[in-house]
């Protein structure tokens, strides 16, 4: 297992009774078809329990990414596995952007922060799950890209003077204050575990479907018909191919999770570095300590 940094206090988050998020909106933003697999369907799965409305918005197209020698079939492979992902996770809606696949970094990164935006204010969203836009040894252009465009736009769609035709439209100004940024590379820091132990189904769901470019999709099934070719069998893989598939991430795609929960006590879990919503600009004025001030020194005027 690589190393993994934390800082200095890390937060277990663990599954909460009952539905302590109903109203709330949370968008994932994936760059490909196995990210949102890999990095956090446990935790959007945790999220949705608990009450979340969530959105899937993937940047590229996956053209590069499947094993066909057919650009066209390789989009459409992805893009329905993209569609079968927000199925099986509890996603209630899909957005597919359509940038060329590891080449997000030569688009107009404008023009994706300007859509970014309009979703984001569209959708209301409160919590966003994403690349860290400062991840460290990050060598994919298309999550680098993906994570500063996100962290921008939760940002500016808050602002009332930018991209003014949106407002002009209906949409309101409205800021992405919580963010979930993955942890994908090594050496990348973390303060916030997740407990993913009641949604492990869901996270080998979401591993499964991606059976164009995941590494762990449709391997089960591949085995069971390598070794039938041998004369052999493996117990696991009984079933149909589904069933073999799924046995086989339980068997071996689900060893980082567990590697990352021990240390804490958890038998699966995804790391993130965690923005709360109570972050603040350094030297911003919280409006809460204003009137707080106001309640314990404000005198009546004679």
């Amino acid at each position: 297992m690589p190393r993994y940094e934390f800082t200095d206090n890390v937060f277990i988050e663990k599954r909460i009774a009952g539905k302590p998020h109903a109203g709330k909106v949370l968008a994932a933003v994936q760059a490909h078809a196995d990210d949102i697999p890999f990095f956090c369907a446990g935790t959007v799965a945790k999220l949705i329990d608990e009450g979340y409305t969530a959105y899937l918005i993937q940047t590229t197209n996956d053209e590069k990414c499947g094993p066909t020698t057919s650009l066209g079939q390789t989009i459409l492979s992805n893009e329905q596995e993209v569609d079968d992902l927000a199925h099986v996770l509890g996603f209630k809606g899909v957005y597919h952007l359509g940038y060329r696949n590891h080449r997000l970094d030569e688009a107009s990164w404008t023009e994706l922060r300007a859509r970014l935006v309009l979703l984001f204010r569209f959708l209301k969203v409160d919590t966003v799950l994403t690349f860290n836009p400062w991840g460290e040894w990050e060598e994919n252009p298309d999550h680098t890209v993906t994570g500063r465009a996100v962290e921008a736009a939760s940002w500016m769609g808050g602002m009332n003077k930018d991209y003014p035709e949106q407002i002009a439209a209906g949409l309101k100004p409205h800021s992405v204050r919580e963010k979930y940024y993955f942890v994908a590379r090594p050496t990348q820091q973390f303060n916030r575990m997740v407990d993913i132990g009641d949604f492990i189904d869901a996270k080998i769901a979401a591993l499964s479907v991606n059976k164009t470019q995941g590494p762990a999709g449709s391997h089960g099934s591949k085995l069971k018909t390598r070794l039938a070719q041998q004369g052999l069998k493996l117990p696991l893989l009984e079933g149909d191919a589904e069933t073999a598939d799924r046995a086989y991430i339980r068997q071996f795609g689900l060893q980082p999770y567990r590697a990352l929960g021990q240390p804490y006590g958890l038998d699966y879990a995804e790391a993130f570095f965690h923005i709360s919503p109570e972050f603040h600009f350094l030297g911003a004025v919280r409006p809460q300590d204003v009137e707080q001030y106001i309640k314990d020194h404000a005198v009546q005027i004679k």
